[in-house]
């Protein structure tokens, strides 16, 4: 991996999607124990998966990881706390608003 150069690999992997009424959720596990760097991306190939309601779906499929060059990561690693806090300015309140 080069300074300015991203490489690509492919990965197996499991995706697990959720919706059901104690949880709605999709995770993917990479299935050779890859390990996502940050800059990195994953992105899982074939068709879209819709679970009906009440129903749990578990695929195996193959994912493809575009491994991010180190000054992306550099870059991911210095700005993602100012990222985080942009999630962490709301907040949710019981009041019901007139």
């Amino acid at each position: 991996m080069g300074l300015f150069t991203r490489e690509k690999e492919t990965a197996p992997c499991t995706v697990t999607i959720s919706h059901r009424f104690e949880e709605l959720s999709a995770h993917v596990r990479l299935d050779n124990g890859a390990v996502i760097n940050p800059g990195d991306t994953v992105q899982v190939q074939g068709p879209e998966i819709m679970a009906a309601f009440g129903e749990l779906i578990e695929e195996k499929r193959t994912a493809v990881i575009t491994r991010a060059s180190k000054l992306e990561q550099l870059w991911t690693r210095a700005t993602g706390d100012f990222e985080f806090m942009e999630l962490c300015e709301f907040s949710f309140s019981e009041e019901v608003m007139s």
